[in-house]
């Protein structure tokens, strides 16, 4: 199959490139770097000539909610019309685990917006929603850093891996659309303060790590089991163990 991947370029579409290709399929990234714009769609056509699906891993930079929701609906409708015009007939999108529990934060505004454009654009869809990815403290903890120590709230996870997370997006790319979400999961719980160090540790990263929910990059909305999966969520095999064991990379 001829798949397309919308920010292939980027931390997880870079995954999802090299599993295309690792599973015998033809991946074609979207970026700037192979000359698409996603907002103005300048380049999609081409792009997108032949292609079987779309992968959207998209995540732009946004700091308010009305940011958050313009850019996440801004792409999704300008990949759904090439889409259209292109006769793409599956569309995945990356979305997040436990989406509708959190109030008050941008980037959850922006994702919902983005899978209620995907929900009622012209292309079958699969919406994929995964829980946060192995490195995500080590992330909050660089966001953060309050008189050279990394903040990290005291956060509950079912952390996933993030080559798991490419691994189900080109399961999904390659099986027949939902037209509904999945989710999917690590294979046990987490605390996000021990996992910012000992992934600091495994990468030689000499960053201290407070617990705190003040001056953290997230704020209490995200406190308790908010951020933990369904029953019904799929679980990918990683444990976070074998993760650091490989190199936290």
């Amino acid at each position: 199959m001829r798949i397309a991947v919308a920010g292939g370029t980027g931390r997880i579409g870079r995954l999802v490139v090299e599993e295309l290709r690792r599973s015998g399929h033809e991946a074609v990234s979207l970026s700037r770097s192979e000359g698409v714009d996603l907002r103005s769609g300048d380049g999609l056509a081409s792009r997108l000539a032949g292609a079987d699906a779309v992968i959207d891993v998209t995540n732009p930079p946004v700091a308010t909610v009305e940011e958050a929701e313009e850019a996440f609906t801004a792409i999704t409708a300008t990949l759904l019309r090439a889409e259209r015009d292109a006769g793409v007939a599956h569309h995945v999108a990356l979305s997040i685990a436990a989406l509708d529990a959190v109030d008050g934060n941008p980037h959850y505004f922006g994702k919902r917006a983005q899978e209620r454009a995907v929900a009622t654009g012209p292309i079958p869809f699969t919406i994929v929603r995964a829980t946060q990815f192995h490195d995500f403290p080590a992330m909050i903890a660089e966001w953060s850093v309050v008189d050279g120590e990394g903040v990290v709230p005291p956060l509950l996870l079912q952390p996933i891996a993030p080559a798991d997370v490419a691994a189900e997006l080109v399961a999904a790319a390659t099986s027949a659309p939902l037209d509904g979400a999945v989710e999917i999961a690590g294979p046990r719980t987490e605390d996000a303060v021990d996992m910012a160090r000992r992934t600091f540790a495994a990468r030689g990263h000499d960053l201290p790590v407070r617990a705190s929910w003040r001056e953290a990059a997230l704020g209490l909305e995200f406190a308790g089991e908010v951020l933990l999966p369904s029953a019904q969520a799929r679980l990918a095999p990683t444990r976070f163990d074998e993760w650091i064991a490989d190199g936290a990379q």
